[in-house]
C-alpha cells in the first residue's frame, strides 16, 4: 500500500514551522548560549533537507515505476480480454454456421425418405416421371454432401481460430459456396419430384 507522500510531507512542514516559530518567540536574551554556529546549524538544515528530499525522490520513483508496471499489466490484461472475446465470437459464428447446415441436411434427408412414399407409385410410372424422381433424389443427395463439406470446411477453421485468430477473415467461417447451394439444391429437389409426381 503506498504512503500519503502528501501528508508526511505535510507534516515535516508542520513540525519545522512549529521549531521555527518556537525559536523566534524566544527571547533573544533569555536564550542559552548555542553550542553549534549558525553557521554549522544551517549546514545541517540542509544536509537534512537534502536527505529527506532524497527520500521524497526515491518514493515517488519507487511509486511511479509500480504505476508504471501496473499500467503494462493491465494494458496486456486487456489485449488478452479482447482476444479472447474475439476468439469466442468466431468460435460462436462458426456453431451458427455448423447449426445452419446440420439443419438443412436433416430437411435434405427428410425430403429424400419423405419422397420414397411417392417412388413405389412413381415407379410403375411413366419413364419421364421416373427420371424427374431420380434427378430430385440426386439433388437432395448432392445438397446433403455440399452440406457435410460445408460443415467439414467450418470444423477445420475453428479447429485452428487460436493461432490465426488475427488473420482470420469472416468468410472463412462460412459456408462457402457449396453451402450457400445447399437451400437451392433442396427446393429444387422437391419442385423436380414434385413435377415427377404430376406427371406420375
Amino acid at each position: 500500500m503506498a504512503l500519503p507522500w502528501l501528508s508526511v510531507v505535510d507534516t515535516l512542514l508542520d513540525l519545522t514551522s512549529l521549531a521555527l516559530s518556537r525559536k523566534s518567540r524566544r527571547p533573544q536574551e533569555d536564550a542559552e548560549p548555542q553550542t553549534l554556529p549558525g553557521r554549522a546549524l544551517g549546514h545541517l538544515e540542509t544536509r537534512l533537507t537534502g536527505v529527506v528530499m532524497a527520500a521524497l525522490k526515491e518514493a515517488f520513483d519507487r511509486d511511479a515505476s509500480r504505476l508504471e508496471l501496473e499500467r503494462e499489466q493491465a494494458e496486456r490484461e486487456r489485449v488478452r480480454a479482447e482476444r479472447l472475446l474475439r476468439l469466442e465470437l468466431w468460435r460462436q459464428a462458426g456453431d451458427r454456421e455448423i447449426g445452419r447446415l446440420r439443419l438443412l441436411a436433416g430437411v435434405a434427408v427428410g425430403s429424400w425418405v419423405g419422397t420414397l412414399l411417392f417412388s413405389t407409385r412413381l415407379m410403375g410410372g411413366p419413364v419421364g416421371a421416373r427420371v424427374m424422381l431420380g434427378v430430385g433424389w440426386l439433388l437432395l443427395l448432392a445438397a446433403l454432401s455440399f452440406s457435410f463439406a460445408a460443415q467439414s470446411r467450418i470444423s477445420g477453421a475453428l479447429a485452428r481460430v487460436d493461432e490465426t485468430a488475427a488473420q482470420m477473415r469472416r468468410d472463412e467461417l462460412m459456408a462457402g459456396p457449396l453451402g450457400a447451394m445447399v437451400p437451392w439444391l433442396i427446393v429444387l429437389g422437391l419442385a423436380v419430384i414434385g413435377l415427377a409426381v404430376l406427371i406420375g
